[in-house]
């Protein structure tokens, strides 16, 4: 087994919503509480790192590694509108010290996924105002904390919200091609002539919401859009909630990208010495015969058209999970034969020094990895997987590619967004009964590499 160089940052990453619990500020924790919510269960405390952040730094450390990706959450710092928190402020302040007092290198994701519930109130992510709050709350934060560091991402995966509406696109298309169907099926049956095959491949159950690297029901979302409008209007004043892995529109994207180049040239006026950058989610897109047009379609919907908004980072953050195969119609199913996770992903961890390979091409500056991984019960098969994902790292580096760092998602079992705590993912597993930590093998493994 081939070990990084110390300059390397090898580390964990975790969310703040779905870690520290009792985020009672942000549009999530409403969302979670609402009577026709798509969430399978309210975060609540989650796994409590609030409290016990220094019990899982700890952990890291002695496990052998290096860095600890994490995000400040915006409704703690700015629970109201022009309202800053100083002493959550200091909060994360302490959570950056002791990253340093036990040898991590912390790196700070600015937003990730979860906003105020006043932000939602006033437009969300697809008010063009979001721009300049979204700079306001940077500015205050990185005043607070920009000295003690040296990295930041200023938003986690800009692209969610564009995938999230290609899958709904591709949902309601696959019901109503079954709709049709079965409407033939009927009418065939009744004038008693054969039913025809549509000879269209049958997706695996919740294909759709395998599809996109976040944990989100697909269906129930749709199924209750009516019955939520009133109860959105109720909690947050508008029918329609904007929040960031709605279902975005073009002019949404775009306000995303604005929202990261103010936040970049923030930033950068207070702080030049730190490196920034943001993050994406993308996949291995493998074209089959014929799928060559639809999937360089993809690859820029996904990564490319961001290019003239992050050309200027000093880095990209990679976040990949798995591959998506590509026909001529789009995107189609995992092969029969292949293993799944629990998010419903095809195992393949050689998908992620595919991906690196092609954004590098592109992209001007680093390569972090900052999320990578598998929700699965099975930590030998966790083992496996950050094995040969770490050895297309390795081969990246060796020719001579600029990835400066892995952070493997993630360090705990934690809220996976409206998927609950069902899934997991982590290097370490909590009981949350009693919150008490149990540090899974893998986390020791990835700690091997240094």
């Amino acid at each position: 087994m081939d070990k990084f160089s110390s300059d390397f940052l090898l580390g964990a990453a975790t969310a703040a919503h779905q870690v520290e619990g009792n985020n009672t500020h942000s549009d999530y924790w409403a969302m979670e509480q609402m009577e026709h919510t798509s969430f399978t269960e309210p975060s609540l405390d989650a796994v409590d790192h609030y409290n016990r952040y220094q019990e899982d730094i700890r952990l890291m450390a002695q496990a052998g590694l290096n860095a600890y990706r994490f995000s400040v959450e915006w409704a703690r710092i700015e629970p109201s509108e022009g309202a800053f928190d100083d002493a959550q402020a200091e909060h994360y302040l302490d959570v950056i010290r002791c990253c340093k007092e036990h040898g991590l290198e912390p790196v700070v994701t600015l937003h990730h996924f979860s906003s105020p519930a006043w932000l939602i109130s006033k437009g969300g992510w697809e008010a063009e105002s979001t721009v300049e709050y979204f700079a306001r709350y940077v500015r205050y934060i990185v005043g607070k904390l920009g000295s003690q560091l040296r990295y930041i991402c200023t938003i986690n995966e800009a692209n969610m919200g564009i995938q999230v509406a290609a899958i709904a696109k591709r949902y309601m298309q696959q019901m109503m091609a079954q709709a049709a169907r079965a409407q033939a099926s009927s009418q065939n049956m009744s004038s008693g002539a054969p039913a025809e095959s549509s000879g269209q491949p049958v997706s695996r159950k919740d294909d759709s919401d395998g599809s996109v690297q976040v944990g989100i029901n697909l269906e129930k979302m749709l199924a209750g859009q009516k019955e939520a409008a009133a109860e959105n209007l109720k909690v947050f004043g508008v029918e329609k909630v904007e929040n960031f892995t709605s279902m975005r529109t073009p002019e949404g994207d775009k306000i995303v990208c604005l929202a990261h180049q103010a936040a970049r040239k923030a930033i950068r006026e207070l702080c030049p010495h730190i490196q920034v950058g943001l993050t994406l989610s993308l996949h291995d897109i493998q074209a089959l015969p014929g799928g060559e047009a639809a999937a360089a379609k993809e690859w820029d919907e996904e990564f490319t058209h961001y290019l003239p908004y992050i050309k200027d980072d000093d880095f990209l953050g990679v976040q990949n999970y798995t591959r998506s195969l590509t026909g001529p119609e789009g995107q189609v199913p995992a092969p029969e034969d292949a293993e799944l996770t629990q998010m419903n992903y095809e195992f393949y961890p050689q998908a992620l020094e595919h991906v690196i390979r092609k954004a590098s091409a592109d992209f001007p500056g680093d390569l972090i990895v900052t999320e990578n991984g598998i929700a699965t019960g099975d930590d030998t098969r966790r083992i496996a997987f950050i094995e040969e994902a770490l050895a297309g790292v390795q081969r990246c580096i060796r020719d001579g590619l600029p990835v400066r760092g892995y952070f493997h998602w993630s360090l705990m079992d934690n809220f996976e967004w409206q998927k609950g705590y069902s899934m997991t993912f982590g290097l370490i597993a909590v009981d949350r009964s009693t919150q008490t930590r149990h540090p899974k093998e893998s986390l020791a493994y990835l700690g091997s590499f240094r």
